[in-house]
């Protein structure tokens, strides 16, 4: 499943770095797909939705830093576990139950951004 960072973020940005995927972001600001990953131009998802990866996409909040589902992997294929989770102070930065994934879905989806490696 993906994590999803919860209202009682501090908006302390320890988290943003820490993130293998670039699937992170600030508050009201836009991401993409590439970002961070080996995806360009025009992609299919790994849930059969076709995107442009260099396309802007909306923000997912406005007010406090967000996690991209579709980026998230929990860090699998990079981490033993969730560095957000490992670095958030206040532990806001929790599996998101409306997303569950097994481990070969995570570990499908960081090949599929980052094939070299």
């Amino acid at each position: 499943m993906a994590i999803i960072i919860t209202d009682e973020c501090i908006n302390c940005g320890a988290c943003e770095p820490e993130c293998p995927n670039t699937a992170i972001y600030e508050g009201a600001d836009e991401w993409r797909y590439s970002d961070g990953t080996s995806l360009a131009g025009d992609i299919v998802l790994p849930d059969g939705k076709a995107v442009n990866a260099d396309d802007v996409q909306d923000p997912i909040s406005d007010e406090i830093y967000y996690i991209a589902p579709d980026k998230c992997t929990e860090c699998m294929g990079f981490h033993e576990e969730p560095q957000c989770a490992a670095v958030c102070p206040v532990d806001c930065c929790v599996p998101d139950d409306d997303r569950v994934e097994s481990e070969d879905d995570l570990l499908g989806k960081q090949r599929f951004m980052h094939p070299d490696g």
